[in-house]
């Protein structure tokens, strides 16, 4: 029956019947509904003792995520096991003394204008990017194993904005020492370990599509800076970033790099109408929409996870490193990592006339049915979203950097 079949039919008292405007005022009554049940739900697990911190996950994965910046201060302290009581103030003017990294920090805050909110006042942005540079400077002066690399401002950027400089300043140092840890290595060896993951996905639940970019020799650079920034240098609108925040938050460290998947796999059509060359394809999928249905992908991506865990894609991951892709060298890699310029790449690849052709392997997707009996064992729903049982079943595989105590 259509929707207009639906709003025409009499309601259970037979009187009348609902015209399209009543249709809109209950739907938007049950929203608000939804709405406050959930805000409940999140401060009732809040004010347990222990705080629910496995209930605070579902909050933030479910559909709608933590819904207001306000809740986010207190939430994502939590998601990160950060105590809020003891924060330390920041050091004084001695941060930028002698610092290695202070010039390009400096210079690619200057370039974050877009990460601010349209119509902010310059007086209050200038003092935000200051503060910005600052908490950057702060974490990498207390952690000197780890390095500055271009977009990790885009994450910074985030925090600093919803929850203000000194509790960022400690969530992007837990942060940086756990789920970004990765990233900021000396070498670019591990990130491109796990850009190795997104192929395997692909091919695991579209081998069509696989084998399309596979032909292509297209790569994954194209999603670099969605993984480095956990995509909030491509989004425009703020709303989608820190909904795919709560939901990262909430996770393993490799979602995001599911999230990137299931982008690709949305716009399958895309793909394999385009020109079947890798300049082509690069260009279409860096180009990231931005009206996706996030609440669709995020719910999407959590299934992928449960259905093809990180610990069943490693070994094709590492396979990756072997093949004719252009990301198929070191040199190629660190040279888009350090220019963010993909397109350069490209263009030198390109001339060099690399082999057109790699062999794929065809390998069926994998019924779901395994994933709802894995749900069904952890009393799960979909709407839930099935990340929550990657989040309580799969954190601790995580590599051996991963701080047991940030999964209380």
């Amino acid at each position: 029956m259509d929707i207009e079949t639906q709003r025409s039919r009499p309601t259970r008292s037979g009187s009348r019947f609902l015209h399209p405007g009543e249709w809109a005022a209950l739907y938007a009554k049950d929203h608000e509904s939804k709405r406050k049940r959930k805000m409940a739900e999140i401060s009732q697990a809040l004010t347990a003792s222990p705080v629910d911190v496995a209930a605070l996950r579902r909050m933030a994965i479910s559909e709608g995520g933590l819904l207001t910046d306000e809740i986010r201060c207190k939430v994502w302290p939590k998601l990160l096991n950060i105590q809020t009581d003891d924060l330390l103030d920041k050091p004084g003017a001695a941060l930028r003394e002698n610092n290695k990294d202070y010039q390009q920090v400096l210079l690619d805050v200057r370039r974050s204008l877009r990460r601010f909110p349209p119509g902010m006042p310059d007086e209050q942005r200038e003092g935000l990017q200051e503060e910005l540079i600052d908490i950057i400077l702060q974490v990498l002066l207390g952690n000197p194993q780890l390095h500055y690399y271009q977009g990790y401002h885009d994450i910074v950027v985030t925090f600093l904005l919803v929850v203000g400089e000194k509790l960022a300043t400690a969530l992007v140092e837990k942060l940086s020492t756990h789920h970004l840890r990765d990233f900021m290595d000396p070498t670019m060896d591990n990130t491109k370990h796990i850009l190795n993951y997104l192929m395997p996905i692909i091919e695991r639940v579209n081998p069509e599509v696989h084998d399309f970019m596979q032909r292509a020799e297209v790569g994954t650079i194209f999603a670099l800076s969605w993984l480095i920034t956990w995509f909030g240098h491509v989004l425009s609108d703020f709303r989608h970033v820190v909904r795919l925040y709560d939901f990262f938050l909430a996770c393993h460290p490799l979602m995001p790099i599911y999230f990137a998947a299931v982008i690709v796999l949305y716009r399958e059509t895309e793909v394999l109408e385009c020109e079947c060359d890798m300049a082509s394809v690069h260009h279409l999928l860096s180009q990231i929409p931005q009206d996706l249905p996030y609440e669709t992908l995020i719910s999407r991506a959590g299934d992928l996870f449960v259905q093809f865990p990180p610990s069943e894609l490693a070994r094709e991951a590492a396979q990756q490193q072997s093949q004719r892709t252009a990301v198929s060298t070191f040199k190629d890699f660190e040279l888009v990592s350090a220019q963010q310029r993909p397109d350069m790449v490209l263009r030198r690849r390109f001339k060099e006339q690399l082999a057109k052709e790699v062999e794929s392997k065809a390998v069926m997707a994998r019924p779901r049915s395994s994933r709802f009996v894995k749900l069904a064992v952890m009393g799960l729903t979909v709407a839930l979203g099935a990340a929550a049982l990657a989040v309580v079943n799969t954190a601790l595989q995580w590599a051996p950097k991963i701080d047991l105590q940030l999964f209380p």
